[in-house]
């Protein structure tokens, strides 16, 4: 679900983010690695693509922000054609890698500063904003330490600063938490809450489902570019009919063992085979782990583990591609 606190963006915003059969085919490929994805993304919504690595995310993010030219389709920032007029399109969005691109021949704050001349911001008004910008970012004490002293989260928050100095339209972050450590992550997570506050449109790339379920309005998950299924992250793990996923693992053939749970216990929506094991999703959760367990052993089975979980994104994943996003 969006963040708590937050309300999530009214269905009849008007769309900051347009694109049409957009589709891109590398040089020397014979596949699309986007291939006629169409989205709409409303003003201040916090939008997120889901999907695996390769799964065309960042090609997409690089159409979206001029850095990759579509083969075919069309994107639009507000009423901005980003293909025709990629440098307006660059006045009024910010991109947020998971690579380190600070200059680190500039000071934290000098980083800051000098983006803001690079804008035509001017020089008071460019060392006030960064001033401001460091606080709201808790970087402050580093304002005059070489980028070389900032761990990874903390270059991550000033990328994320650097970026939303020139206040653009629209944000767009390209997995900006892989790498992170925990502590990391979540100050990123709270930072990027309070800009989607503030009222501003953060489009999200990941493969980490539990971070789109955490700060997304809503989610598109990708695969083999395109987009397989666009909705809430709520609504998308409703639609599963399932909200508990077992998984079981035993000392015997998992495909039998499969087929006495699905017989067994009716609540079952769906099954999957695992490494050692099945994995099952079901429909409520009423006693749910001493019929599991009965059922296996009267089919004589030795159980090894057994584990209960609320369906997730990824369970979603699974369910329409058959395979897990790390995969």
């Amino acid at each position: 679900m969006a963040a708590a606190g937050r309300a999530v963006t009214a269905p009849g915003a008007p769309d900051v983010i347009r694109t049409e059969a957009l589709r891109k085919v590398y040089p020397g490929t014979d596949f699309a690695a986007v291939d006629g994805i169409g989205l709409r993304v409303r003003q201040g919504e916090f939008f997120g693509l889901l999907g695996p690595n390769g799964a065309g995310k960042t090609t997409t993010v690089g159409m979206l922000t001029g850095r990759v030219v579509p083969t075919s389709g069309s994107a639009y920032v507000g009423t901005v054609d980003v293909v025709r007029q990629p440098a307006l399109a660059k006045q009024i969005i910010a991109c947020v890698t998971q690579q380190n691109t600070l200059d680190r021949a500039l000071t934290v704050r000098e980083n800051l500063y000098f983006h803001g001349l690079l804008f035509g911001i001017p020089r008071k008004e460019s060392l006030r904003r960064a001033d401001e910008l460091l606080e709201r970012f808790a970087l402050a004490r580093w304002r005059d330490a070489s980028v070389y002293a900032l761990s990874g989260g903390m270059a991550q928050r000033l990328m994320l600063a650097r970026a939303v100095f020139h206040r653009p339209a629209v944000l767009f972050l390209d997995e900006p938490t892989a790498g992170l450590d925990p502590q990391g992550r979540l100050a990123l997570w709270e930072a990027l809450d309070e800009l989607i506050a503030d009222g501003r449109t953060i489009l999200l790339t990941t493969h980490n489902m539990e971070e789109a379920d955490q700060l997304c309005d809503r989610v598109a998950i990708v695969d083999h570019g395109r987009i397989l299924a666009l909705d809430t992250p709520a609504a998308l793990k409703r639609g599963l009919g399932a909200d508990t996923t077992v998984t079981v693992v035993a000392r015997g053939r998992a495909e039998e063992l499969a087929h006495r749970l699905e017989e067994d216990i009716p609540e079952v929506v769906r099954t999957r085979l695992t490494d050692g094991g099945v994995e099952l999703q079901v429909s409520g959760n009423d006693r749910l782990v001493p019929r599991v367990v009965a059922s296996a052993e009267a089919g004589g089975f030795e159980l090894v583990d057994l584990s209960l979980s609320q369906s997730t994104l990824e369970t979603v994943f699974i369910s329409l591609t058959g395979k897990e996003l790390r995969e």
